[in-house]
């Protein structure tokens, strides 16, 4: 789906408006946080935290390191 928008000044800044179906697509509303992603072709815009993956990496490696001791605190 193409949808044309303007990018608009909003005090120092620019904003832009999103038509309420995409915003519906997304699960968005109004004071909802997005992410604006840089790729090779473009802007990506996702309510998902592209840094989120990368976080559960990390969690995952560290709960199997001190799964023995996870295990006794969550007595």
């Amino acid at each position: 789906m193409v949808k044309d928008t303007v990018l608009r000044q909003i005090g120092n800044s620019a904003g832009i408006t999103i038509p309420k179906e995409i915003l519906g697509r997304l699960h968005v509303q109004n004071g909802d946080k997005i992410h604006l992603v840089e790729t090779e072709t473009g802007v990506l815009m996702t309510p998902y935290d592209p840094d989120f993956e990368a976080t559960m990496v990390a969690y995952a490696e560290g709960a199997a390191m001190y799964r023995n001791a996870l295990r006794e605190l969550a007595k």
